[in-house]
């Protein structure tokens, strides 16, 4: 299948040394422009996979692109290129995300041949399979609160699970659930198709109490394969408010035969509480109840040192900002250098999301993170497809992953 890749590029030696990167691989089919307005008239007339953008350009910049990029209908993907500070392609790709669109990497310049392999990599992970609907938001329509509730009251809303890796051991030793939607039409979406319309219609806590009980379920299925798997699920803080939410989860989970110290909530940065007091009534609550607690994108949006050292967490979960990259750049691995150091401190599980290249995984390891999700590690798989994963691992063990999975 022909992947079509837009490079976005003023220097003459720069766009042709970029041009023969991308097209080197096959079923590659490279444009190249000099100027925003041309690279906006090209997407306007040509879909394409992957846009890969430099930032410092004479007369229209690379942002003021990808503002105009996220604009369009449905943008491609999109990949940065640049000699700027680190600091600045990060708060560049922030700005992207915020807009709406899906940045698959950063590329500080001079760019090696394998930061092109890495980046497709990711790509290849990003792209849905053959026949599928494209997951993208843009490529559904919104669903109305009534087809939410019937997704998940008939189980098309399930869990997904994404693994986690020890770096000390190499083996999988926990898991975080991630929605996913079978739809009828549409195929299998990502949680982006959906998710800001579960915010909209206040589906929030009903997604949370569905996505326990699936993890549960889950657990349980991988239980009587011989596997104790520990589950991370998504909790906006704003619930947290419903001051009886810690003695609800609690009650949910006795009842659907769960273990609280199998499971671990992981406070997300897309929202807050109205009174802070609410924030940390509910973290101490959850914690009481014998629940796991993570602070989840530490690096990016509200995530702060005085949280992660005043709340009670069990672990943390470092974003891909600071985690991609991290070999290459210097001020990125003292910071993760620093993080690392102080969550070791405070005793807790060092989680780093959005590993993709071997590279980062390398110095991660280095510096002491305790566990790595990410593409380079696997995609989120439905539980039975899990389960095989544990299988595949377990004849490569000299000892039983049944005892080591706890």
């Amino acid at each position: 299948m022909t992947q079509r890749v837009l490079i976005l590029e003023d220097q003459p030696f720069q766009r042709g040394f970029l041009a023969n990167l991308f097209g080197s691989h096959a079923g590659v089919q490279v444009d190249a422009c000099e100027d925003v307005d041309a690279a906006i008239a090209l997407c306007a007339c040509q879909p394409y996979d992957l846009v890969v953008s430099d930032l410092l350009m004479p007369g229209q910049d690379g942002i003021q692109f990808i503002q105009a990029l996220a604009a369009q209908p449905r943008p491609p993907r999109l990949a940065v290129v640049s000699a700027a500070p680190r600091r600045m392609m990060t708060s560049a790709r922030m700005m992207a995300e915020s807009l709406g669109l899906d940045v698959v990497g950063l590329l500080p310049k001079p760019v090696a041949a394998a930061d092109v392999d890495a980046l497709f990599e990711a790509l290849a992970q990003a792209r849905p399979a053959a026949g599928e609907a494209p997951t993208r938001a843009a490529a559904a329509p919104e669903p109305d609160a009534s087809q939410l509730r019937q997704a998940m009251a008939d189980g098309s809303l399930t869990a997904w699970f994404q693994p986690k890796k020890s770096l000390q051991s190499g083996r999988v030793v926990a898991a975080e659930a991630l929605v996913r939607w079978r739809h009828p039409q549409l195929g299998t979406l990502a949680a982006g198709s959906f998710l800001p319309a579960i915010c909209r219609y206040g589906l929030e806590g009903d997604l949370l109490r569905m996505m326990l009980k699936a993890s549960i379920s889950a657990q349980a299925r991988w239980r009587k394969q011989g596997f104790r798997v520990p589950v991370s699920i998504n909790l906006p803080p704003h619930l947290l408010e419903q001051s009886d939410l810690p003695d609800e989860l609690l009650a949910l989970t006795l009842a659907n035969g769960g273990t609280p110290g199998e499971l671990c909530f992981e406070l997300m940065e897309n929202s807050i509480t109205r009174h802070v007091s609410d924030f940390y009534a509910g973290a101490c609550r959850l914690r009481m109840k014998g629940f796991g607690l993570a602070q989840d994108d530490f690096g990016q949006g509200l995530s702060s040192v005085h949280n992660l050292v005043n709340t009670p967490f069990t672990e943390v979960k470092i974003d891909r900002a600071l985690v991609s990259g991290c070999a290459r750049d210097p001020a990125l691995h003292l910071t993760l250098s620093t993080v690392i150091a102080l969550a070791n401190q405070l005793g807790l599980t060092i989680v780093a999301e959005g590993v993709e290249s071997d590279a980062d995984l390398a110095a991660l390891r280095q510096l002491g993170c305790s566990q790595v999700q990410g593409f380079l590690i696997s995609q989120a798989l439905p539980s039975d497809e899990f389960t095989r994963l544990l299988d595949e691992e377990a004849p490569q063990l000299d000892e039983s992953p049944r005892a080591a999975l706890r």
